[in-house]
């Protein structure tokens, strides 16, 4: 379902000259949906002389600036940035201008995916109505006592350091959130508030108009802001409501076959890492498996590691609406029993076949033909990956699945590289040691070792020439490298065909120029890579050229140095010997 809210707002002047009453209200720009839409309301503090400009500035630059923070932010960080700055400079022309001259409250709302967020500081208040129930999100700051009830405690410009009170939640179909200024809350009960704004099918403006013509007809002799917010659809969860989610959740224990979690009864445990666990489940209403992915117990409390695997959740959820979801394996975002997670996971489609690896374990021999089959598959959902600025970052038999149904899918999204990792996670050296690159050891192809490159298209592309070189020779091009090793690329790769005498020389130069050591002599794209192999013998590529000695082995020019110095250490004691004998 597409994102919809319906947005209305009233903002009057009522009995009180002047206005000093602000609302706004901003949608995502183009291509920022992801961010949610923003509305505020402030009141600003008329002792001063300067309340109507404290809150107007103080409402304006957050819904202006609020889009132009990174992504990656946290949405409370996002408003806590904005707002801490304005504070700053409302407090700093206060304190030159005694007594202050323009405070304001502020309450702001965030809705961003399936969640929301609420900034508040004073006694604008907000509502939420979901489900015939009235819930007061906010606290007001005022001196708690009847002759100085309109007291702020806090608000924006009144201290150097201002602390903002946040509120997080889920998002559903139906919600209303309605925010007010005092000269509406004050005078109207809440079951008021709700008859007014809760109709099912009123428009949002509407049901704000209702507000203020109530809260006037009730006698308020202050300005009059209603604004009204009603949910009509949802997007699909975002990065944020999958952290909030691996965060609130527990991580399940260790389980057992027959054991049942959320009405799925595990049926064989997969696979164990030391941090993930993969088991198969089974839905006992419809005999329907699945994929259960979770973390190792011992692992429950690692933040990075929670924060990786709610990465992956969210990145496979929105590769699902690409091309290339075809080869990739589907996420589910609601369970299949309908019931409400009681526990961090991820479940997906379980599809019957083999990785190459089991097919390579028990010692299946792959034609040419079967192998540049497969691979071709590969690089087909790489490139609509690297289009959409996705970098797997383990591509290895082990994560290519043949399933029955004759289609080749990419596996494991967990390390993958999207722009929207957590940090710790874009510094971890991931990957399979004798599938990665040079560059991401240090070594660009040269003799001496530089500073280790982040994976990038190219890394992907060089795993996958490693996986077609294992398909058809069952050997690796530079060696097994242990996990605890650096890799070695000390000699180029043997051509296939001497391994495997099917190999045809076409398609030697095509796995020689994947997996060369030097980058410039490999494939930039997966479209070029699959050209080649498309083409095969009708236009062969050209052999590519032999390492330099000194590029091959780093330790050569050093080798060299110590065999001259030998060699003229030899001539000098036959020099020493035959002077002396004359």
């Amino acid at each position: 379902m597409a994102f919809e809210i319906d947005i209305g707002f009233v903002c009057q002047t009522g009995r009180k000259e002047p206005n000093e009453d602000f609302c706004a209200a901003m949608l995502p720009p183009p291509g920022q949906a992801d961010m949610g839409s923003i509305v505020a309301i402030a009141d600003g503090v008329s002792a001063g002389g300067l309340g109507r400009e404290a809150a107007q500035t103080t409402v304006t630059s957050l819904v202006r600036d609020y889009h132009g923070t990174p992504e990656t932010w946290d949405t409370t960080v996002a408003l806590d940035r904005i707002i801490g700055a304005q504070n700053t400079w409302l407090a700093g022309v206060n304190r030159r201008r005694q007594p202050a001259m323009g405070l304001t409250t502020l309450t702001a709302l965030v809705l961003r995916g399936q969640s929301y967020t609420l900034a508040h500081v004073g006694d604008s208040r907000c509502y939420l109505l979901r489900d015939g129930q009235t819930l007061l999100l906010t606290h007001d700051h005022v001196v708690h006592h009847p002759d100085l009830q309109h007291q702020l405690l806090r608000a924006v410009g009144l201290e150097d350091h201002l602390v903002v009170d946040y509120v997080q939640g889920d998002l559903q179909v139906g919600d209303i959130f309605v925010m007010l200024t005092d000269g509406v809350h004050g005078v109207l009960p809440e079951r008021q508030l709700a008859a007014c704004a809760g109709l099912p099918d009123a428009p949002a403006q509407q049901a704000s108009e209702r507000l203020v013509a109530a809260a006037l007809a009730a006698g308020s002799g202050d300005n009059l802001t209603a604004m009204v917010v009603r949910v009509r659809g949802l997007l699909d969860p975002n990065l944020q409501d999958a952290s909030r989610m691996a965060e609130s959740l527990p991580v399940p224990p260790r389980l057992k076959v027959g054991d049942n979690l959320d009405g799925l009864t595990v049926t064989a445990p997969v696979a164990d890492n030391g941090i993930n666990l993969l088991y198969q489940v089974r839905d006992p209403a419809t005999q329907a498996l699945y994929a259960l992915k979770t973390l190792h117990p011992a692992r429950a409390h690692d933040q990075d590691e929670r924060a990786m695997l709610a990465h992956e959740a969210w990145l496979s959820r929105r590769m699902q609406s690409s091309r290339a979801a075809d080869h990739l394996v589907f996420i589910h975002q609601q369970l299949p029993t309908r019931r409400p997670r009681s526990a961090f996971y991820l479940l997906y489609d379980w599809h019957g076949g083999e990785t190459l690896q089991q097919m390579l374990e028990r010692q299946q021999k792959f034609g040419p033909a079967q192998a540049v089959a497969m691979v071709m598959q590969a690089l087909r959902v790489l490139g609509r990956l690297h289009r959409q600025g996705v970098v797997h970052r383990d591509i290895k038999p082990a994560n290519l699945h043949q399933g029955d149904d004759g289609v080749l899918r990419v596996l494991d999204l967990g390390v993958a590289l999207s722009g929207r990792e957590p940090p710790s996670m874009r510094r971890l050296h991931a990957g399979t040691p004798s599938f990665v690159n040079p560059e991401q050891w240090g070594l660009q192809g040269k003799a001496d070792a530089g500073e280790p490159e982040l994976p990038d298209a190219g890394s992907d592309l060089f795993a996958l020439g490693v996986t077609l070189y294992q398909l058809l020779t069952g050997k690796l091009p530079y060696g097994e490298v242990l996990p605890y090793q650096v890799g070695r690329y000390y000699r180029d790769p043997t051509p296939p065909s001497r391994h495997n005498p099917e190999v045809p020389i076409w398609l030697d130069h095509v796995v020689l120029k994947a997996v060369a050591r030097d980058r410039a002599l490999r494939f930039e794209t997966a479209e070029e890579f699959l050209l080649a192999l498309e083409r095969g013998a009708s236009r062969p590529l050209t052999v590519p050229p032999a390492s330099a000695l000194l590029h091959r082995d780093p330790t050569m020019r050093w080798k060299l140095l110590a065999g001259v110095s030998l060699v003229f250490n030899l001539l000098l004691v036959v020099w020493v010997l035959v002077v002396g004998v004359g």
